[in-house]
């Protein structure tokens, strides 16, 4: 239900929602499934490029954040 995994950013999209940027991000796993995701500030490193390896944080197969290891 809860947990931490290992992935790759494929893409990330600033998108501006009320005054607050969120991030479209897309990332792929070790089994080479990718996930996408939509995270606030709070949720993703405010300098994420694509090609980092971060660790996911999922809830019920959902990215609910991203850090840096």
């Amino acid at each position: 239900m809860l947990g931490e995994e290992e992935v790759v950013v494929l893409k990330v999209n600033p998108v501006d929602l009320h005054g607050v940027i969120y991030r479209d991000v897309t990332v792929t796993f070790p089994d080479r499934s990718v996930g996408q995701a939509r995270l606030g500030p709070e949720g993703v490193p405010s300098d994420l490029r694509p090609g980092d390896v971060v660790l996911a944080t999922k809830v019920v197969n959902l990215i609910v954040s991203l850090r840096r290891p």
